[in-house]
């Protein structure tokens, strides 16, 4: 099986193409707000480099989110189109799942994404098990909860100004996702959405009035 996954959450472009149990090529590049700009053009380069037809693809792998609001759409957008016109099958993981995936540690591990005033996107797993459920919360509020487990923990990012200890460096490990994730149940790629886990701005003043 042939599976191509995909992550634009960030300003990143992380994308591969895993073949079984072998990662066959892969991208990790920060584009910044160049994203757009050479998503297409990169995934273009790395299909031909690998000699690979696009009709060859028996999977897709979507990262939803969290994240940046633009980047998800870019990458959410590009595969969806492509699994509707080449019928291919899709499904989607959160950047947090794929976070936590790309880390091994006996520790609890707290994939986390800065989400700006005082606020993060996060969860915490137990190696594969999901102990606190993805979430958008108070810094605060989610460190008096590791507290409460009264174990250690590493918290995997790319914000080095959230300032906190035990911090890994967030470097996807694309071979180590897809195989976690490659039987997830497959989606309509009509029904394929952003996981956000916050409001966009103007979504919150229409809750307001």
């Amino acid at each position: 099986m042939k599976v191509f996954y995909i992550d634009t959450s960030s300003s990143y472009l992380y994308a591969g193409v895993v073949l079984d149990n072998q990662l066959l090529g892969e991208i990790k590049k920060d584009f910044g707000h160049e994203l757009s700009k050479y998503t297409i053009y990169e995934i273009d380069k790395l299909f031909k480099k690998l000699n690979l037809n696009s009709t060859e693809i028996d999977k897709i792998i979507v990262v939803s989110g969290p994240g940046s609001y633009t980047g998800i759409r870019i990458g959410m957008t590009f595969a969806k189109i492509y699994a509707y016109t080449k019928k291919i099958p899709i499904t989607m993981i959160t950047s947090l799942e794929a976070m936590a995936t790309s880390v091994d540690s006996d520790k609890l591990i707290v994939p986390m994404i800065d989400a700006r005033r005082g606020y993060v996107y996060a969860g915490v797993y137990e190696g594969k098990t999901p102990l606190v459920k993805d979430k958008y919360i108070k810094l605060s509020e989610l460190q008096q909860i590791l507290e409460k487990f009264e174990k250690e923990y590493v918290v995997v990012t790319k914000d080095k100004n959230l300032n906190l200890l035990n911090i890994v460096d967030y470097n996807p490990d694309i071979l180590k996702i897809v195989l976690r994730y490659r039987n997830r149940e497959n989606i309509n790629p009509h029904l394929i959405e952003p996981t956000y886990l916050k409001l966009t701005e103007a979504e919150e003043n229409l809750k307001e009035q």
